[in-house]
């Protein structure tokens, strides 16, 4: 019996997704659960499970294809257990030659068998890599899960093979063109709608981080000794921006045409850089947790993340959103808010300076801090006492403790 291969239902804030790659072709076995096709969302790339056991029958929608929710894009002939697992007796599971085996870069998007049997899995960027530096599949040994290639794992390959993908020019200079992918278009495509649709602006400050990095370096192998994870400093920050958004509630809001739309929650959305590009997975009800449940969260999230293993539901419905480019040496920013969000925290690089306390010039650890927000419904007043706010919490993390 024939069974669809169908694209789930997206949530509101996604309109359609692209068909990222094909890991199973027509013919091949599958079994139910197992990832048969990778669609692109402007958040996320789903792994879409085959519905049933049985074997690959049609492919109705190829790579770089637009699809919408509940779409069909493919069918497969439904097979029960048994001859499933006959099926796979009979199939060859190893012993080929380099030569026969061996895949170009064209190769690696219809096929991703290896030499030794079984599948080595990719990502739709990771084999763009692969096609960047000249990389057969046959040339990577994979580390990451269940065989999946890491961009290291192509890095280390490349230092073995001889990349030929720079086109040379008659006057000698060398260019590159790779075709952007369709996960960084839609990213594109949000922000840019997002400077042209909101009246964005930003405001700055600075905060001491003496007291926060002294309470992590006094209590940081206690804490991972109890909660498991490391005491970073977003978790600090978070807590910090529950309460000011507690304090100035347009901050938690956005805009919905012509009205206001203020949360009765706080879901604070955690930048994270994946080799993908910037995520953004989000820490539900975070006003209802305590500042080790935010650590581990933040932590599983950004695991996921770089895993390729966030779902949709990881992805959408938060209310503010914090970003921290001081992990790459960002001194400032301007930071975009993320749509249909109205305001973006970003946090910079740690910086030793001389500021002055108490009439004395002492050095201090000190960060600064931006603040954009979209000024359609938030005034310049409440940015910048919101942002104080959070410097306030910030330089005394006792408040976080005693919510005052």
């Amino acid at each position: 019996m024939a069974i669809d291969i169908q694209i789930p239902e997206f949530p509101e804030s996604i309109t359609e997704g692209t068909i990222g790659a094909w890991v199973k072709n027509v013919g091949d076995m599958v079994t139910e659960g197992e990832t048969i096709v990778e669609v692109e969302t402007d958040k996320v790339v789903l792994e879409i499970p085959a519905p049933a056991n049985g074997v690959i029958e049609k492919i109705l929608k190829s790579e770089n294809d637009t699809v919408s929710s509940n779409e069909v894009v493919g069918q497969l002939v439904e097979q029960d257990s048994e001859s499933n697992n006959a099926s796979k007796v009979d199939e060859p599971t190893g012993n080929y030659s380099t030569d026969d085996m061996k895949l170009t870069s064209r190769d690696i998007k219809s096929s991703q068998r290896n030499t030794h049997g079984g599948y080595k899995k990719t990502s739709p960027s990771v084999r763009k890599q692969m096609h960047e530096k000249g990389v057969s599949l046959d040339d990577v040994t994979p580390t990451g899960k269940n065989k999946r290639v890491m961009k290291s794992d192509v890095n280390s390959a490349a230092q073995q093979v001889k990349s030929p993908n720079l086109i040379s020019h008659s006057f000698s200079n060398e260019v590159e063109r790779v075709p952007m992918s369709s996960l960084r278009k839609k990213i594109s495509e949000r922000l840019v709608s997002a400077q042209h649709e909101y009246a964005m602006l930003t405001t700055f400050n600075e905060v001491n981080m003496q007291q926060v990095i002294s309470i992590r370096s006094k209590h940081k192998e206690s804490f991972q000794d109890k909660h498991g994870v490391k005491l970073g400093f977003m978790s600090f920050f978070v807590l910090a921006a529950v309460e000011a958004l507690k304090a100035y509630p347009i901050m938690n809001a956005s805009v919905d045409n012509n009205d206001i739309v203020y949360h009765q929650y706080i879901d604070v959305g955690v930048a994270v850089s994946t080799e993908r590009g910037l995520i953004v997975p989000v820490v539900r009800g975070a006003d209802a947790k305590s500042l080790a449940n935010i650590e581990i969260e933040i932590n599983k999230l950004a695991e996921r993340a770089r895993d390729n293993k966030l779902g949709i539901d990881d992805l959408v419905g938060g209310t503010f959103t914090i970003t921290n480019g001081g992990v790459f040496g960002s001194m400032l920013s301007t930071p975009i808010v993320n749509p249909p969000q109205s305001a973006i925290l970003g946090m910079h690089a740690i910086e030793k300076r001389p500021i002055v306390v108490d009439d004395e010039i002492i050095i201090a650890p000190m960060m600064y801090l931006a603040l954009s927000y979209d000024h359609r419904i938030i005034d310049g007043r409440e940015a910048v006492l919101f942002l104080s706010r959070i410097k306030q919490i910030i330089e005394n993390p006792i408040q976080l403790l005693l919510h005052i």
